[in-house]
């Protein structure tokens, strides 16, 4: 499988392959040394330009080794990707904001020269959740396998439910739990919510980054 890294990348890659072929001399020194550095290049992201842009991120965030970040992608700080996660800003632009957590196997994405996806601060996409072309506001939960689609709005303080599918263009009033298929209101949060399960996830994903620096 070919792994297509950035230029910093691409030079470690050739001293890497300037170190192997010494191989052939049974130096085991400069092997050892072979081995370290192709490791920490498979342990790298894949982030890559996009028309010539690069993603842009922010101070102290965390990316896992197989994350894949493209594009016009414009992250704040204190964020996270992990394991599996895309964020594909290839079609259109990408904006996150600060302490934004992008869960194992999520995926953001856009729509060609249609809509852009702006999530703002102390958002936590959970696990194999998808949001596409929309905007979300600060503080939001997006529940694991949950879907956020094409020019919907979710306002601040809300949840989305695990696998709930908020339809095109729906408007999510602030400060509500939404459900279902398609997804609609169940009820108004409470701050106990807020407090227990928006900001403890999102607080609980910085902690977690910071297992792995």
């Amino acid at each position: 499988m070919l792994l297509r890294l950035p230029k910093a990348f691409k030079k470690a890659g050739q001293r890497c392959q300037k170190v192997y072929s010494k191989r052939v001399r049974g130096n085991d020194a400069d092997i050892k040394n072979n081995c370290l550095e192709q490791k920490k290049l498979k342990n790298m992201p894949i982030i890559l330009p996009v028309k010539g842009v690069l993603p842009i991120m922010g101070n102290n965030c965390f990316i896992a080794p197989n994350a894949t970040i493209v594009g016009d992608v414009t992250m704040g700080d204190d964020c996270s990707v992990w394991f599996n996660a895309v964020i594909r800003g290839d079609v259109n632009n990408i904006i996150m904001g600060n302490k934004v957590n992008v869960q194992d196997g999520a995926v953001i994405h856009c729509t060609y020269e249609k809509t852009k996806a702006i999530i703002g601060n102390n958002v936590s996409i959970e696990h194999n959740a998808i949001v596409h072309g929309c905007v979300i506001a600060d503080n939001v939960l997006v529940g694991m396998g949950a879907i956020v689609m094409d020019n919907a709005q979710v306002g601040s303080n809300c949840i989305i439910a695990a696998g709930a599918v908020v339809l095109e263009n729906t408007i999510i009033e602030p400060g509500c739990i939404y459900a279902g298929v398609p997804a609609k209101k169940v009820k108004n949060i409470s701050e106990e919510l807020i407090s227990g399960e928006i900001n403890r996830i999102a607080n609980n994903y910085l902690m977690y980054s910071v297992w792995y620096k």
